[in-house]
């Protein structure tokens, strides 16, 4: 499984030592995660490993072992079921020491999963703890279960008009665009009902997501279609922007760009579509002129 993973193309993958490990096979998987990543060919992929809670005697042994094993092969340590800023900020302590003394000049970046209600309270304090934060993760699963919703709801069979994580999600995702962080939606468990996944996808790029998690290779390219750039959004982007530069150029705040007003207001939503085509490399479109 994790052979396969390093062959999809995906932008992030992250090894887990978590909840997919049973408790008497936590030394092993720490071993196959080091294994994994010095000894396999991950391209441009982000490559993460996800530790145990902080409350439980492995953590410290996943960070340990895995910074000292395959430090130099590692981008990101998820952390998850943080409480609040502390917790952040032990796992970045503990990473510095070891990067001193395994002399690893990369610093390992940190993401953290928001999936307790007090994580939710303190989302704020979170994000600003550490510049070594790199990603806000939506965990809806366990938040779920800590603020008592109706377990029926990570499925989506919950009959609640509407969505049940809007407020979760659009907290998170306003605390990572305050500290500059990377808002990231969680996994949709029912990888048999694609439609609801494309769903979910469309609801949390609404709010400001840059992604979702696929939990099933199935699921992959249905997470990659719901937040690659539209290219007929981005050369609309393109156009507006290029208008607009002319109406400043002209002496003129606004312009009329295929029956819509453009302002400099309309450029900065604008401006995220470009943005995000630059970085994925798609380009200016030809079609934009």
């Amino acid at each position: 499984m994790i052979a396969r993973a390093a062959t999809l193309g995906v932008d992030h993958v992250f090894l887990d030592l978590e909840d997919a490990v049973a408790p008497n096979q936590k030394d092993t998987a720490r071993a196959q995660a080091v294994e994994a990543l010095n000894g396999i060919d991950w391209g441009r992929t982000v490559r993460c490993v996800r530790i145990n809670d902080l409350d439980t005697p492995h953590a410290y042994r996943d960070i340990i072992d895995v910074v000292e094993g395959a430090g130099a092969r590692l981008d990101t340590i998820m952390v998850p079921k943080v409480r609040g800023a502390g917790c952040v900020q032990f796992v970045a302590r503990l990473l510095g020491q070891i990067e001193l003394r395994m002399g690893l000049t990369r610093p390992i970046g940190i993401e953290v999963l928001i999936e307790e209600a007090e994580a939710m309270m303190r989302v704020e304090e979170i994000a600003a703890s550490s510049p070594r934060l790199e990603a806000l993760i939506f965990g809806m699963g366990d938040f779920s279960a800590s603020q008592g919703i109706d377990p029926r709801a990570i499925a989506g069979d919950t009959g609640y008009p509407g969505d049940i994580w809007h407020y979760g999600r659009n907290k998170l995702v306003i605390a990572a665009r305050s500290f500059g962080l990377d808002p990231v939606d969680g996994p949709f468990v029912n990888f048999a009902d694609p439609e609801y996944f494309t769903a979910e996808c469309r609801r949390a790029r609404a709010l400001g997501c840059v992604g979702k998690w696929a939990i099933h290779p199935s699921q992959v390219p249905l997470a990659q279609a719901g937040f690659s750039p539209d290219p007929a959004e981005v050369a609309r982007a393109y156009k507006a922007r290029d208008a607009y530069a002319q109406a400043q150029r002209d002496g003129l705040g606004a312009v009329q760009v295929d029956g819509q007003l453009v302002d400099v207001a309309t450029i900065r939503l604008l401006q995220r579509n470009i943005d995000l085509a630059e970085r994925v490399g798609m380009g200016r479109p030809a079609a934009a002129g």
